[in-house]
């Protein structure tokens, strides 16, 4: 196929997305001559319709996955792809952690780079541009080499970076005076704004906008920053006609702001042009423990704080223990779910050994939850900040790892809820509708007794439609015998 033919082809293509997608990717790799998801026979590295288990819980599948290069998520035409971005994060820790990830609503393809421990890098290839010979170079290393597309700058270079610029901003409000204290304060302020701005929380260019104002009337900084402030600390706060979340807390526990200058603003303004999801959050403690010591001012740029130190104290005291707890934990998660197993489906037997084996889960989860980090000499706080992204981890990997073996902590209900229709299926076999029929179409109430005849026809006044009803169960007895299940209440009275 030669660029011309798809781009003419899917150009004109009206289809959904669940027409289209599989179409579209074998046509493209055609194009770049590569070979297709098809070629794996048992789709165990490259296939379509990858399931995972998402990190929020449930299940989810990428719609194109290959082992070691990407997860691709396909959208319709002018869908939100930042949406499709964050779906695909929710379950690419469960498909490997694909160094790239990759959204397309046909007429566009975005890769994002998702290397660990460095930047995310952006590229967009639009339907027309693959005439470009690059272009389609770009999308050849995508499915079969990515690390021409790795990108050159890590985190920790970036968070530097960063550091560096609210060191000289925070040196220039110093030296006008302004308490440490209160300059610390208003340093992680701006840059807790600049992560909420890049990451979502904040309406979207919200800050940047206001920085755009402040380059042309910088005096007027610390008001427009005094109005934000106040809007993020109360609930239903607005700025002009924009809502505003809430920000609880003591960050933004009033709205001081200190005055910047045009050279003030400029720093932020570089700063705030940084990707600021790509920073480590860790920058924060770090910037407020070393603007109260006018002592430390000098190490500010020079570094934010050596993670790698840190974690060579968490992996001993914290990530080894725990995961050795998990291992011993799965195994015997493993060994109820083996007895459940031999057991007979839906026997005691097998009932007792799958709720232990959720017991089990839930206890270690239980476990993680209380879990305490203690800091007695807590300055930056990031240590507690590393420890409680260690846990995290292990907490996904937990409910990972369970789903895996076919385990999770909520399912005991709905195994339950299962068990309690198939019996009531079961005892339904002596029992026949309502002559009329309507209270198996139309969600009309039924009554019925062994020894009275059926009064049927009386209209039900609640709706269910929108609700998933299980069955009551229990011994025949004189009176009303009635279920209701998936929206429709079906009504049965004694046969003969």
């Amino acid at each position: 196929m030669t660029p011309e033919q798809f781009i003419a082809k899917w150009q004109a293509n009206a289809r959904n997305e669940r027409a289209a997608c599989q179409e579209h990717f074998i046509d493209l790799c055609q194009l770049l001559d590569e070979p297709t998801p098809n070629t794996d026979p048992d789709g165990s590295t490259y296939a379509f319709e990858k399931g995972a288990t998402k990190a929020t819980g449930g299940d989810g599948w990428a719609d194109v996955w290959r082992r070691g290069c990407f997860a691709w998520e396909y959208k319709g035409k002018h869908k939100d792809l930042d949406a499709a971005q964050r779906q695909l994060l929710q379950y690419a820790g469960a498909l490997g952690n694909p160094p790239l990830l990759v959204v397309s609503d046909i007429t566009r393809i975005v890769v994002r780079t998702n290397w660990t421990n460095s930047i995310s890098e952006r590229h967009d290839v639009l339907l027309p541009e693959l005439t470009d010979p690059a272009r389609r170079q770009l999308l050849k290393s995508v499915l079969a080499d990515p690390e021409p597309l790795r990108p050159g700058k890590t985190r920790e270079a970036l968070t530097a970076q960063a550091a560096a610029e609210f060191a000289e901003l925070a040196r220039r409000l110093r030296a006008r005076g302004h308490p440490a204290e209160t300059v610390a304060h208003f340093v992680n302020r701006l840059v807790f704004c600049l992560f909420a701005d890049d990451t979502g929380l904040l309406p979207s260019g919200l800050f940047e906008q206001m920085l755009a104002v402040a380059r042309k009337t910088p005096a007027d900084f610390a008001d427009h920053a005094k109005t934000l402030f106040h809007a993020m600390a109360v609930k239903g706060g607005r700025v002009g006609f924009t809502q505003v979340a809430w920000f609880n807390g003591g960050l933004f526990d009033d709205d001081t702001a200190l005055p910047l200058d045009a050279d003030d603003v400029g720093v932020l303004a570089r700063t705030a042009a940084l990707d600021w999801a790509d920073i480590d959050p860790s920058i924060l403690g770090t910037l407020f423990e070393r603007a109260l010591d006018p002592d430390k001012r000098s190490q500010l740029g020079a570094h934010y704080t050596d993670r790698d130190k840190i974690e060579k104290l968490i992996d001993p005291v914290i990530r080894r223990p725990l995961l050795a707890e998990w291992d011993a934990a799965k195994a015997r998660i493993a060994a109820a779910l083996d007895k459940a197993a031999e057991a007979r489906a839906g026997t005691p037997a097998a009932r007792r050994a799958r709720a232990a084996a959720e017991t089990e889960l839930r206890g270690f989860l239980d476990r993680l939850r209380a879990f305490r980090v203690l800091d007695p000499a807590c300055g930056s706080g990031n240590f507690l900040y590393l420890s409680l992204l260690a846990l995290k981890d292990i907490e996904h990997q937990a409910m990972v790892e369970a789903e895996a073996l076919d385990c999770n902590a909520s399912s005991r209900r709905s195994a339950r809820r299962q068990c309690s229709a198939s019996r009531s299926t079961r005892s339904r076999r002596n029992w026949r509708a309502c002559r009329c029929g309507s209270g198996i179409s139309s969600g009309h109430a039924a009554t019925a007794c062994r020894r009275r005849p059926i009064r049927c026809c009386v209209p039900s006044t609640r709706s269910s439609a929108a609700t998933r009803y299980w069955p009551r169960t229990g011994r025949r007895r004189r009176g009303r015998r009635w279920t209701r299940l998936w929206g429709t209440r079906r009504f049965w009275a004694p046969s003969g």
